[in-house]
């Protein structure tokens, strides 16, 4: 089976292209630096031709509200337009847990009207949920810092390694599409204060950290269920502890 990865040169695409690759599949990488550029549709065609299943895990450049919501609206179109012309039978993309609780953010709502078009698609379509992964927390620290302190909301959430996401992915991709949401999410829950401490801990990173009523995540108010995971959730086994270790 024939399986292009959009974005697939990235963090979780290269691990999707080498888990499909053991697999026996035909997984080809989609990038611009492979030249594939969904935002313009140049070469879309030509690596869509004989593929099966399409796996979108590719993310925008800029976080910029505007910019972002460019990003993800106009290549998920492009994409879903070439997929329809290639005769593809499933549209696999890679999204985030608490999507939809999170629409104060400019990020999170233009992943959701990334999901809305590829639901409307008429495409065959999972959506895969993740948590954040543990690779993020020194990321997600620097765009919550002032000074020497990182100001985080009080909330709950249940990391998860980048190579249990693209395991999940690649489990999507191999399936039948579910029509609906799959989540998968790492094997235990913190404080996001938590969380944070213990990975720039692991760094050695001197910085304080505080739990402040008034902080937001990407810009939205947070409760304490909105990154975590519903029940049916797919549990990974990697723990935070145990990847850190592997870390030094």
């Amino acid at each position: 089976m024939k399986v292009v990865v959009i974005g697939g040169t990235g963090l979780i695409g290269s691990k999707v292209v080498a888990g499909l690759s053991e697999h026996g599949h035909e997984a080809v990488a989609a990038a611009p630096t492979t030249g594939v550029n969904t935002l313009t549709g140049e070469g879309l065609a030509d690596v869509l031709q004989g593929s099966s299943v399409v796996v979108d895990v590719s993310n925008s450049p800029s976080f910029d509200d505007e910019a972002v919501m460019e990003f993800f609206r106009t290549s998920t179109a492009n994409l879903l337009k070439a997929e329809g012309g290639a005769g593809v039978t499933h549209h696999v993309v890679l999204s985030v847990v608490g999507t939809d609780r999170l629409q104060e953010s400019g990020y999170f709502r233009a992943k959701q009207v990334q999901e809305e078009l590829v639901k409307a698609s008429g495409i065959p379509y999972t959506i895969v949920h993740a948590t954040q992964f543990f690779e993020f927390a020194k990321g997600l620290a620097d765009g919550v810092t002032e000074g020497d302190t990182v100001r985080l909301p009080a909330a709950g959430i249940q990391p998860i390694v980048s190579d249990d996401v693209a395991a999940a992915v690649v489990r999507s991709a191999v399936g039948a599409p579910v029509g609906g949401v799959v989540e998968v999410a790492g094997p235990e829950a913190f404080q996001l204060e938590e969380f944070i401490r213990m990975g720039l801990a692991a760094q050695n990173d001197p910085r304080e950290i505080v739990t402040d009523p008034q902080a937001t995540y990407w810009g939205a108010e947070l409760q304490e269920n909105t990154l975590l995971p519903g029940a049916d959730a797919h549990i990974a086994e990697t723990t935070f502890a145990d990847w850190l270790a592997q870390q030094k």
